[in-house]
Protein backbone atom coordinates (compact mmCIF):
# COMPACT_ATOMS: atom_id res chain seq x y z
CA UNK A 1 0.00 0.00 0.00
CA UNK A 2 1.40 3.49 -0.74
CA UNK A 3 2.56 5.19 1.56
CA UNK A 4 -0.92 8.72 2.33
CA UNK A 5 0.33 12.20 2.83
CA UNK A 6 -0.11 14.14 5.77
CA UNK A 7 -2.49 16.40 3.77
CA UNK A 8 -4.55 13.14 2.25
CA UNK A 9 -4.61 11.59 5.73
CA UNK A 10 -6.13 14.93 7.03
CA UNK A 11 -8.34 14.88 4.48
CA UNK A 12 -9.78 11.73 5.27
CA UNK A 13 -9.77 12.52 9.01
CA UNK A 14 -11.61 15.75 8.31
CA UNK A 15 -14.25 13.79 5.62
CA UNK A 16 -14.84 10.55 8.41
CA UNK A 17 -15.22 13.24 11.34
CA UNK A 18 -18.24 14.88 9.32
CA UNK A 19 -19.77 11.79 8.14
CA UNK A 20 -19.89 10.91 11.86
CA UNK A 21 -21.47 14.22 12.78
CA UNK A 22 -23.98 13.64 9.99
CA UNK A 23 -24.68 10.39 11.27
CA UNK A 24 -24.78 11.95 15.14
CA UNK A 25 -27.71 14.57 13.47
CA UNK A 26 -29.50 11.55 12.32
CA UNK A 27 -29.01 9.44 15.84
CA UNK A 28 -30.47 12.68 17.37
CA UNK A 29 -33.94 13.11 15.10
CA UNK A 30 -34.88 9.42 15.59
CA UNK A 31 -34.24 9.65 19.40
CA UNK A 32 -36.69 12.37 19.22
CA UNK A 33 -39.18 10.66 17.17
CA UNK A 34 -38.13 7.59 19.66
CA UNK A 35 -39.31 9.98 22.57
CA UNK A 36 -42.73 10.59 21.24
CA UNK A 37 -43.16 6.80 20.82
CA UNK A 38 -42.26 6.05 24.36
CA UNK A 39 -44.34 8.66 25.64
CA UNK A 40 -47.68 7.14 23.54
CA UNK A 41 -46.35 4.04 25.33
CA UNK A 42 -46.27 5.78 28.63
CA UNK A 43 -49.72 7.06 28.37
CA UNK A 44 -51.21 3.55 27.06
CA UNK A 45 -49.76 1.65 30.46
CA UNK A 46 -51.13 4.52 32.22
CA UNK A 47 -54.65 4.28 30.74
CA UNK A 48 -54.52 0.47 31.22
CA UNK A 49 -52.97 0.55 34.46
CA UNK A 50 -50.54 -2.11 33.54
CA UNK A 51 -46.67 -2.03 34.39
CA UNK A 52 -46.59 -4.11 31.11
CA UNK A 53 -48.42 -5.25 27.81
CA UNK A 54 -47.76 -8.31 25.98
CA UNK A 55 -48.60 -7.49 22.57
CA UNK A 56 -47.24 -9.56 19.52
CA UNK A 57 -44.34 -7.27 18.35
CA UNK A 58 -43.09 -7.45 21.40
CA UNK A 59 -43.78 -6.68 25.39
CA UNK A 60 -44.12 -3.25 26.87
CA UNK A 61 -42.19 -2.74 30.40
CA UNK A 62 -43.22 0.26 31.96
CA UNK A 63 -40.53 0.44 35.05
CA UNK A 64 -39.84 3.36 37.89
CA UNK A 65 -36.82 4.82 37.83
CA UNK A 66 -35.39 6.83 40.49
CA UNK A 67 -31.97 9.58 40.67
CA UNK A 68 -30.62 11.16 43.31
CA UNK A 69 -28.39 14.35 43.44
CA UNK A 70 -28.37 16.96 46.03
CA UNK A 71 -27.97 20.68 46.21
CA UNK A 72 -25.74 20.75 49.40
CA UNK A 73 -22.51 18.62 49.07
CA UNK A 74 -21.01 19.65 52.12
CA UNK A 75 -23.73 18.02 54.10
CA UNK A 76 -24.01 15.35 52.13
CA UNK A 77 -19.84 14.75 52.55
CA UNK A 78 -20.83 15.29 56.33
CA UNK A 79 -23.37 12.44 56.16
CA UNK A 80 -21.63 10.32 53.94
CA UNK A 81 -18.73 10.56 56.65
CA UNK A 82 -21.24 10.06 59.72
CA UNK A 83 -22.94 7.16 58.84
CA UNK A 84 -19.60 5.53 56.83
CA UNK A 85 -21.77 5.35 53.84
CA UNK A 86 -19.18 5.58 50.66
CA UNK A 87 -20.97 3.10 49.28
CA UNK A 88 -23.56 6.01 48.10
CA UNK A 89 -20.41 7.54 45.84
CA UNK A 90 -19.76 6.40 42.58
CA UNK A 91 -16.24 5.08 42.03
CA UNK A 92 -14.48 7.09 39.89
CA UNK A 93 -11.80 9.74 40.15
CA UNK A 94 -12.47 13.05 38.43
CA UNK A 95 -9.74 13.18 35.98
CA UNK A 96 -8.63 17.18 35.90
CA UNK A 97 -8.88 17.27 39.77
CA UNK A 98 -6.50 14.47 40.04
CA UNK A 99 -4.08 16.02 38.00
CA UNK A 100 -4.07 19.39 39.60
CA UNK A 101 -4.07 17.50 42.99
CA UNK A 102 -0.92 15.31 42.04
CA UNK A 103 0.50 18.45 40.73
CA UNK A 104 0.23 20.81 44.04
CA UNK A 105 0.93 17.78 45.62
CA UNK A 106 3.32 15.38 43.93
CA UNK A 107 4.35 13.15 47.49
CA UNK A 108 0.62 12.53 47.98
CA UNK A 109 -0.26 10.36 45.45
CA UNK A 110 -2.90 7.57 47.03
CA UNK A 111 -1.44 4.09 47.22
CA UNK A 112 -2.65 1.91 44.36
CA UNK A 113 -3.27 4.90 42.22
CA UNK A 114 -2.90 4.24 38.54
CA UNK A 115 -2.95 6.07 35.33
CA UNK A 116 -2.50 6.13 31.38
CA UNK A 117 -1.18 8.40 28.84
CA UNK A 118 -2.05 8.57 25.83
CA UNK A 119 -1.49 10.84 22.86
CA UNK A 120 -4.43 11.98 20.65
CA UNK A 121 -4.84 13.39 17.27
CA UNK A 122 -7.01 16.28 16.19
CA UNK A 123 -7.41 17.80 12.86
CA UNK A 124 -9.00 21.25 12.18
CA UNK A 125 -10.10 21.62 9.18
CA UNK A 126 -8.62 25.05 6.91
CA UNK A 127 -9.46 27.96 7.72
CA UNK A 128 -10.21 29.13 3.90
CA UNK A 129 -10.42 26.40 1.29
Amino acid sequence: MKQQSTADLAKVYIKMRNAIKAKEEEIKQIKEELSVVENALHEVCEAEGASSLSTPEGTVIRRTMRNYWTSDWDNMYKTIIDNNAFHLLEKRIHNANMKDFLNENPSLAPPGLQSTTKHVISVRKPTSK
